[in-house]
């Protein structure tokens, strides 16, 4: 195939699963767009075409930064190709979309991610009494939640992202020393500190829970396993959230406590370089979100309280 798709898909080593498959599904339509417009090679594609296709995804009603992500796919896409010698020269370099406005994350309260957290310790320690002393439930039961509360506990105690938690390996813990080994975007590696509740939920888990739920199969490295003895996933995290939702009965994606953990530091009055060196950002301006959305806090905060606001 002159468009040399599978081998370009082949290629993304180093971003992250979802940037992954955005990339190749956005490659494919872009794909499917150029034949249909009379593109049959990449060889026959110029700026000016790129540029029609950006005007096509205005009119199917994308959103701005939708627009952003798929120019950008195009652009590294085309790179390749270049690399590659399948074409001459890279028509995307000099491919600009406006980025669209960043849509500020709606984060839970620190007193509702602490309540969060504090219910489902409480309905892990419910279960295990009633499991040691009449039998109630099963082993299995508690052993997941076990799981269940490390996960909450690692995902809102260290930020990290979903990918990172569920892609945690025994020796990436230094549970004495307080810390966790993470492997980010672009392979990146650092280092980020972890509470008392999340490390003894951690060891918790692997004393009392994972013993259970692990099969002869099951890989030894892996921290978080699923009922199957398989390494968990983002969908499993997700369906963790799923069954601890907030108080008010809402439910939140894992990234959501990823959002609360840098909210609430910064609400603390953290450091934004820090703030950025733990979430593993690599541009400030990623980052800075956190700040407007601290901002809208506090002024909510002011006109709901102040008698003159």
């Amino acid at each position: 195939m002159p468009w040399e798709i599978d081998a370009y898909v082949a290629s993304l080593t180093s971003v992250s699963e979802n940037t992954h498959d955005a990339y190749a599904s956005d490659i494919a339509q872009f794909i499917e767009w150029a034949e249909r417009g009379g593109a049959p090679n990449p060889e026959d594609l110029d700026h000016k075409a790129l540029r029609r296709y950006l005007a096509y995804l205005d009119t199917r009603g994308f959103a701005r930064r939708s627009i952003a992500r798929k120019a950008a796919a195009v652009r590294s896409y085309l790179r390749y190709l270049k690399r590659q010698g399948t074409i001459a020269t890279d028509p995307g370099r000099s491919l600009r979309t406006p980025k669209g406005a960043a849509r500020l994350p709606r984060v839970p309260r620190s007193s509702e991610a602490t309540a969060l957290l504090d219910a489902a310790a409480e309905e892990t320690l419910d279960l295990a009494e009633r499991w040691e002393t009449k039998s109630i439930g099963s082993a299995e039961d508690v052993a997941v939640a076990r799981r269940d509360l490390a996960v909450l506990e690692v995902l809102y105690g260290t930020g990290v992202r979903v990918s990172e938690c569920c892609g945690l390996k025994v020796s990436d813990l230094d549970l004495a020393r307080g810390y966790i080994t993470v492997l980010g975007k672009g392979s990146k590696i650092r280092r980020v500190p972890i509470g008392e509740p999340a490390s003894d939920a951690l060891t918790g888990w692997l004393l009392a829970g994972r013993p259970l739920l692990a099969k002869p199969e099951t890989e030894p490295e892996a921290v978080f396993i699923n009922r199957r003895g398989r390494p968990m996933g983002p969908r499993d995290a997700r369906r963790v959230l799923e069954a601890h939702p907030l108080p008010d009965g809402r439910s939140l994606h894992p990234h959501a406590l990823r959002h609360a953990y840098a909210t609430h530091l910064l609400e603390g009055g953290a450091d934004l370089r820090v703030v950025q060196e733990l979430l593993g950002h690599s541009d400030l301006a990623t980052t800075q979100t956190y700040t407007h959305l601290t901002r809208e806090r506090l002024r909510a905060v002011y006109e709901e309280t102040h008698p003159r606001a």
